[in-house]
């Protein structure tokens, strides 16, 4: 069982004492006897000690920073949701291909907003804007937000808003376990609760600070048997010696632990392990001794929609990889929608 996220450093934003969750934050983590420091503003921080890439990193994902977010807009989250919506940034874990690496920079410090009244005000004003029609939003699109949830309940919050609007969805993912508290929220069937997931070869080899196969698929069916909408993105799918096998058990335990109710709507996300050249780099930087398969002479080279290229597995590869977890998926779930494999 993975312990849960303790921060090692607080870096509070002047601001945030102003919010009544910045000041039940403050007085928590002085309880709790972490250092607490303090900064001008939550995107200049400095203070995080590290004198190599390895060692800033890993001193950030121990950071927390409680911060004030100023800005209105929300950004686009197009195809998955019509918008993100800011809760918190970033995540403890340790994933060697994770692409907020890559987008982050060299010191992926969490951070959490407690001005939650003014972003799910803004919330109210993009569902307005849009109706009749409905308006989704993503919580996750630059975070996990379940390790910091036990210290804010911004989620539980933010659930418990959509679950009473008529014209609004949420949906968020996580690889984490500790979905407890999110159980008795208020949902009505308004949030889709979905858990990133993988084989266990992987997630020991690659997901480092992550909790288990097993654990994630356990909070899986705890989540489905709260009535929550449910969905799995399964990423990267690797191809390697035993990969059919391996991803099979992942979907026979997922069958195992999901109720019928559950599966009449469930949803499915299929991504094919892919890398840049900036994400190997970066990838070598944190992790020299990786195995991760990045070779650029055994991959195809595409060019993406944002103007630089990946390089995915070969034609045939995908093909039987879209194929097998297809074929797979229509056995032990055929009501479930493939949303899509790339």
């Amino acid at each position: 069982m993975m312990s849960q996220f303790v921060p090692k450093r607080v870096i509070f934003e002047q601001q945030a004492l102003e919010y009544p969750l910045g000041q039940k934050l403050y007085e928590r983590f002085q309880n709790m006897n972490i250092p607490i420091q303090f900064t001008a503003s939550h995107n200049r921080v400095t203070g995080i000690p590290g004198k190599t890439h390895q060692e800033a990193f890993s001193e950030a994902k121990r950071t927390l920073v409680v911060g004030v977010r100023k800005s209105k807009e929300f950004a686009g989250c197009k195809p998955s949701a019509h918008y993100q919506l800011p809760l918190t940034t970033s995540c403890p874990s340790m994933c060697e291909y994770c692409y907020l690496a890559t987008t982050l920079g060299k010191k992926p410090y969490l951070r959490v907003y407690v001005n939650i009244d003014d972003i799910l005000s803004q919330t109210s004003q993009y569902i307005q804007e849009r109706a009749p029609q409905i308006t989704s939003f993503e919580g996750a699109a630059t975070s996990d937000p379940i390790p910091t949830e036990y210290l804010t309940g911004l989620l539980h919050k933010t659930i418990e808003y959509f679950g009473a609007q008529p014209l609004g969805r949420f949906r968020f993912v996580t690889k984490h376990d500790k979905v407890d508290s999110l159980l008795v929220a208020a949902h009505n069937g308004h949030t889709r609760f979905r858990f990133s997931v993988n084989s266990a070869t992987i997630i020991e080899k690659y997901e480092h600070a992550t909790p288990s196969m097993a654990e994630r698929v356990i909070a899986a069916g705890k989540v489905a048997r709260a009535g929550y909408p449910l969905g799995f993105i399964i990423a990267p799918i690797f191809y390697y010696d035993n990969w059919e096998q391996d991803y099979h058990s992942l979907l026979e335990s997922l069958n195992e632990q999901l109720p019928q109710e559950a599966r009449k709507d469930l949803t499915f996300e299929l991504i094919s392990h892919r890398f840049t050249k900036r994400a190997k780099s970066n990838i070598f930087d944190l992790f020299p001794e990786t195995t991760l398969p990045l070779e650029e002479g055994e991959r195809k080279y595409k060019y993406g929609q944002f103007g630089y290229g990946k390089y995915i597995y070969q034609e045939q590869e995908m093909n039987e990889m879209r194929s097998y977890m297809t074929i797979e998926l229509a056995r032990f779930f055929p009501q479930a929608k493939v949303e899509y494999f790339v």
